[in-house]
């Protein structure tokens, strides 16, 4: 029987280097362990290594193999242990995994007490480059915002909306998804529920107009309780809020590097 040719370890002669190559948006069944505890959900995986000049291409189906293996869920901890298993395993000196998935965290509302779910969106990223290993941790959380200015100029009620905040940061030690969760709902005008009976209702509505927040409030609030984490090292804050009054968003950035 004539050998299968490996045609991906071949050498390439164009002497150009890959700076990520791998797969990209594998949907896959992963289990997250946080502060809550273990939550199963699906994510989108990508997962990507840098190639030399020398070596015509990477071998994919080891990304895939790599995960059906994985069974811990995964953490901090897991996540560096998983991106140092892929660049071993593609014979590569950096690698990046990046995990996008839907969080759920189980609320009770205010007044009632009533419990229900909401939904966040997160991302995990572990990243190899030159023998160092950043971790990443992306969250949107969405909230309410109440204009102050709205509010001072009324003689009645003022405009509020919804608004999504995203917070992306690296860290040198666990920071979980709900740390970033409770912080960003902490400096909200108020935040959401997927439940709410009327007394409920009535809660939230005044909690928000007793807290007005400007988009720039709420990234400046937020900016300034990652400085004074010694965990968190760069970050970014983004909030759009969905404007009531208007047909587009407001805006907001801060970037530490």
């Amino acid at each position: 029987m004539n050998a299968i040719a490996d045609v991906q370890s071949s050498p390439d002669q164009r002497n150009m280097p890959i700076n990520q190559v791998g797969i990209k948006d594998l949907r896959f069944p992963v289990a997250i362990q946080s502060d809550d505890g273990t939550q199963h959900t699906v994510a989108r995986l990508t997962m990507t290594v840098y190639l030399p000049p020398e070596q015509k291409g990477t071998h994919m189906s080891r990304f895939v193999a790599l995960m059906e293996q994985q069974t811990e869920p995964l953490s901090f901890t897991r996540l560096r242990a998983l991106t140092e298993e892929m660049v071993a395993l593609l014979e590569s000196h950096s690698g990046k995994i990046s995990v996008k998935f839907p969080y759920f965290r189980l609320k009770t509302a205010p007044i009632s007490g009533i419990r229900s779910t909401l939904d966040y969106d997160v991302e995990l990223s572990g990243e190899i480059k030159q023998g160092c290993y950043c971790h990443r941790l992306q969250v949107l959380v969405p909230v309410t915002s109440l204009c102050p200015c709205s509010k001072e100029i009324s003689q009645y009620g003022a405009h509020n909306q919804r608004s999504h905040v995203t917070v992306s940061l690296s860290c040198n030690s666990e920071v979980s998804i709900e740390e970033v969760i409770d912080l960003v709902e902490a400096q909200a005008s108020c935040q959401l529920y997927g439940l709410l009976k009327r007394p409920d209702e009535k809660y939230v509505t005044e909690r928000a107009y007793d807290n007005p927040k400007f988009v720039e409030d709420m990234v400046r609030d937020i900016a300034t309780a990652l400085q004074a984490d010694p965990r968190v090292g760069a970050f970014r804050v983004e909030s759009e809020n969905f404007e009531s009054i208007h047909n587009h968003s407001a805006w907001a950035v801060i970037e530490q590097p």
